[in-house]
């Protein structure tokens, strides 16, 4: 059966009730990922972004991509008005390496996107955002990666799923390119000037790109 992510999303929007905000910890790869989605969610939770991506090689871009994140957030409405919260953990790309295993698995270095790496890379990142979340009593854990067309919104899912299953801070369901989401990324990038990378962001991505292009 086919999962309907984005309507378990809605569902979960209309039975909070109207006078509370669940804090909701948000994991975010980027500034145009996270545009949409915190315009989406941020009349509904009390959020706090979550910058977490040892995966993104090399070590500048991640201080570009965080300093175009941060930037954005200054300028953007929703985050300004609901008083969105911004957390920066460690950057240790040795982190990312031992978590994919690339040592006993140097296959995974020519994989295409959505295969094992990219599910280690999805657990590794998410089970640190949940471990946060839990630890400090939020109510909900999330993430900014369905929204790319090139993410896989099952293999997400299920992973946050899985994670709490024990926890009372709950996964929330969502495929955020859904509903004209990523359409919307894209707009908003343009009207903020935001720069959009053209890989993922590990190194077997950015070369996967590089050889695309040539």
């Amino acid at each position: 059966m086919k999962h309907n992510y984005q309507k378990e999303l809605d569902n979960i929007l209309i039975n909070l009730q109207n006078n509370s905000k669940p804090k909701l910890l948000l994991h975010a790869c980027c500034g145009p990922c996270s545009s949409y989605v915190l315009e989406y969610l941020s009349s509904h939770f009390d959020i706090t972004v979550f910058f977490y991506n040892p995966n993104i090689y090399p070590s500048a871009e991640y201080e570009r991509r965080l300093s175009e994140l941060k930037n954005f957030y200054k300028e953007f409405p929703p985050v300004i008005q609901n008083k969105v919260k911004l957390i920066e953990e460690i950057y240790n790309p040795d982190d990312f390496y031992s978590s994919i295993d690339i040592i006993n698995h140097p296959e995974f270095a020519n994989e295409k996107e959505k295969g094992n790496r990219c599910h280690l890379c999805y657990k590794f990142r998410l089970k640190k955002t949940f471990e946060y979340a839990e630890h400090n009593n939020f109510d909900f854990f999330c993430t900014t990666l369905s929204i790319s067309p090139f993410k896989d919104s099952l293999q997400i899912n299920e992973i946050g799923e899985e994670l709490c299953k024990d926890s009372k801070t709950k996964w929330l369901f969502s495929d955020f390119k859904k509903s004209s989401g990523f359409l919307r990324s894209l707009q908003l990038s343009k009207e903020y000037n935001l720069y959009r990378q053209d890989y993922c962001g590990c190194i077997y991505s950015l070369n996967n790109s590089s050889e695309k292009k040539n």
